[in-house]
């Protein structure tokens, strides 16, 4: 697939050269920090040192001050609270998080995940009327129920008051609950509107300490919760996400509570674990309790302390793991086939694809493997008993969400954000959804954004890079939206000898720009198309970032080639 290079402005040139004069840095470093809008010494102490004293009020998001206090009023009162999540990653460590937290002083607190399959996404009847004969009367629901206005109205009918903490769109009217927190709500002042779902879930828990005296100190156990919602949710790390990422990561790689130890060891992780780590070896297996089985298992597997139980649990859910893998291959496979079989589908501007017996836990999965070999917006359906269910997920610049939202006739149910969405139809309004979609997409979409782009922060020679460089970069970590790892741009440059196709098409090499250079040993995953020219030393462009290798107890800088193109 053809990638776009899109090389960003470098800083102002006196503000680049100052800053690097004030931090004593490499003008490429202190360019990074300029686009990343840090322009002097102070926004480079917070950047390179956050803290946690940085995080902002909680009382500044709209009805904190309403949702302590219902929750104080419940604890005097002796009400039994019920804690409840969706039940992906994000709606899995909001759960273990608060619930943990009101466990520690108050015993009449349970929790509930809806199942994925017999209630779907957010705040269900069933899960009400559990709550209703159980004798809760208070329910905190995290990351969902900012659309959910006719549940809320059904819960109040029946005298249980919800307060929702979420971090999704709402729409044009709030819930009519007790007090509705999500940083994206209209008429919101809180400083930062890009927080998780757990994010939300931790400001709550950080309102009430305040309001109580519990020293912030005590909170910092659930930061690790928060750092795998963050990564799992791919939500910007920047801003409050940072400092909460920042320490979240610190907490995981030297306290890990035993359900992440747990996880840990059974994926074989035996170095530092990064973000990606998190949306890559933690995330999934989290996910796949939800997504095969019941969430509850996830939460039981974060909230326990005995070792033993959680390194059982976190057998479970590693076979759910790879249930989950082998599902996600076949029906990627499956998908792929129908795309290329399908002469309308494969012309068309948008992806929407269904069939009845996918299975609903990886659906979202399938939609991002589809968009890796069609880069466009799309939607993967299936069945589930008499209603069609979808995920979406789009592609940089395209707000799915808007585009579902101008199909909102044709369906039952949709929620999410302007790059993952979710959805639930009838299926006798599928192909006109279907048509809607496309003609939305076709109106909307820019042709730039049906190209794949490759963001690049600057053209570097290879000469330019050298351990203090690097030891530089590692600190911009944690990286991820918001704050990706730095990408580089070299032109002219060709394998010193030895290139070769390793794993699954990837192409392993040692560039040079000139020939007195050493070169650097690089890797270009699922690039072996190039190998034949490579092979016969002509020059090539390449962007890259730059990491750091581990192999046989050393240490080496290695380019991981983002892509490759000849003159």
């Amino acid at each position: 697939m053809a990638k776009r290079w899109v090389v960003k402005d470098s800083g102002d040139v006196d503000t680049v050269d100052n800053l690097a004069k004030e931090l004593n840095i490499n003008p490429i470093l202190s360019n990074l920090l300029v686009q990343r809008g840090i322009t002097n010494f102070d926004g480079a102490k917070k950047f390179f040192r956050p803290e946690l004293s940085q995080l902002h009020d909680p009382f500044l998001m709209r009805d904190m001050e309403k949702a302590v206090s219902r929750i104080e009023e419940a604890i005097i009162s002796n009400e039994k609270i019920l804690v409840y999540g969706d039940y992906d990653v994000d709606g899995a460590t909001s759960v273990a998080l608060v619930y943990s937290f009101l466990k520690r002083f108050y015993r009449n607190v349970d929790f509930y995940l809806p199942c994925r399959y017999a209630e779907g996404y957010g705040i269900s009847i069933k899960s009400i009327d559990y709550a209703h004969e159980n004798g809760f009367t208070l329910v905190i629901a995290l990351d969902c129920g900012i659309k959910a206005n006719d549940k809320i109205d059904y819960a109040n009918e029946r005298g249980i008051d919800f307060i929702i903490c979420d971090h999704h769109r709402p729409g044009d009217v709030l819930p009519n609950a007790v007090a509705v927190l999500d940083p994206k709500r209209l008429d919101a002042v809180y400083p930062f509107d890009e927080l998780s779902g757990c994010g939300v879930g931790f400001k709550l828990v950080q309102g009430f300490s305040m309001r109580n005296n519990i020293p912030f100190s005590d909170l910092e156990q659930y930061l690790d919760l928060v750092a795998i919602s963050i990564a799992a949710d791919i939500v910007p790390i920047n801003d409050e996400n940072r400092i909460l990422a920042h320490y979240g990561l610190k907490r995981i790689n030297h306290q890990p509570r035993p359900g992440v130890k747990a996880i840990m060891e059974l994926a074989n992780a035996k170095k530092e674990l990064s973000i990606s780590d998190l949306v890559f070896i933690v995330g999934p297996r989290i996910n796949a309790a939800g997504r095969i089985e019941n969430a509850r298992h996830a939460v039981d597997l974060l909230i326990t302390k005995n070792k033993e139980e959680a390194f059982t649990s976190g057998q479970g859910i590693d076979v759910l793991n790879t249930e989950r893998k082998t599902l996600d291959s076949n029906i990627t496979e499956h998908a792929l086939e129908m795309i290329k079989d399908d002469e309308i589908n494969l012309h068309r501007k948008s992806t929407v694809i269904f069939h009845p017996e996918w299975h609903k836990g990886v659906i979202g999965i399938v939609a991002s493997r589809l968009i890796d070999k069609y880069y466009r917006p799309t939607i993967v359906l299936t069945q589930n008993d008499n209603m069609i269910t979808g995920s979406a997920r789009s592609v940089k610049g395209f707000d799915i969400y808007n585009a579902i939202d101008a199909c909102s006739d044709l369906l039952e149910q949709f929620g999410g954000h302007k790059y993952a969405a979710g959805l639930m139809l009838k299926p006798e309004n599928m192909t006109a959804f279907s048509e809607r979609f496309e003609e939305v997409v076709c109106s909307t979409i820019e042709d730039w954004m049906m190209v794949q782009e490759v963001d690049v922060d600057a053209e570097i020679k290879l000469t330019d890079i050298s351990p203090s460089l690097m030891k530089i970069l590692k600190q911009f970590a944690p990286f991820g939206p918001g704050n990706m790892s730095p990408v580089f741009k070299s032109s002219g440059v060709y394998d010193g000898g030895g290139a070769r196709i390793v794993g699954r098409d990837h192409l392993k090499l040692n560039l040079k720009q000139n020939d007195r250079e050493t070169g650097f040993d690089a890797i270009a995953f699922q690039q072996g198309i190039h190998a034949p020219l490579i092979s016969k030393g002509i020059p090539f462009d390449i962007c890259y970032s730059i990491e750091e290798n581990e192999w046989n107890g050393s240490t080496t800088i290695q380019l991981n080639i983002k892509d490759i193109k000849f003159g």
